[in-house]
């Protein structure tokens, strides 16, 4: 019996308990090791790097946020750099806005679980709304480089399928591994 606990994306309703890791637990460097979003493709050494910033006039924490990734075959690394504010009324979720020329780019994400393994690494499950450029998608970060053990990853899937919605279930089924090297 999985430990696992996934609760589902707001926009497909609120039902289980909410998956809010505390601010503590997202901020530093995850790494992307599973996604079911295409723009990862082709892509390895997927990693992000939340740090909390000031509380802004109104004592909202937003984080910064740093994707650093390489393409396959290529030594290059390239960032997309944006800002995290918390959704309103929906804790959990954070809304995306990149920085400098990404300015006109957002996107929301949800974290939809999070959790330790038995050798102390973390986990975290996000759920993406879909963009003008994305479709709507899943990540598995984890807080090691090499990743989660399969059947953690697998125990992951199988609750994203437990959810028993087509739309996340589809999701779930087209997850594929990240390289990382």
């Amino acid at each position: 019996m999985s430990s696992i606990s996934i609760k589902l994306p707001k926009v497909h309703g609120s039902q289980g308990a909410n998956s809010v890791p505390p601010n503590d637990f997202i901020i530093g460097t995850w790494h992307v090791t599973y996604s079911s979003l295409p723009l990862w493709k082709g892509k390895r050494n997927v990693n992000i790097t939340y740090k909390l910033l000031p509380a802004d006039a109104a004592g909202v924490h937003k984080i910064d946020d740093l994707v650093q990734y390489q393409s396959i075959g290529s030594e290059k690394i390239k960032s997309v750099h944006g800002v995290d504010t918390p959704t309103p009324g929906n804790p959990g979720a954070w809304d995306w806005r990149g920085k400098g020329w990404l300015m006109i780019a957002s996107s929301h994400w949800e974290c939809l679980g999070f959790g330790h393994t038995d050798d102390g690494n973390q986990w975290v499950v996000t759920y993406f709304d879909k963009t003008l450029f994305t479709p709507a998608g899943i990540d598995v970060y984890s807080r090691h480089k090499e990743g989660l053990p399969q059947t953690t990853v697998d125990q992951i899937l199988d609750a994203l399928k437990g959810l028993e919605l087509d739309d996340i279930t589809d999701l779930a089924n087209g997850v594929f591994q990240i390289p990382q090297n």
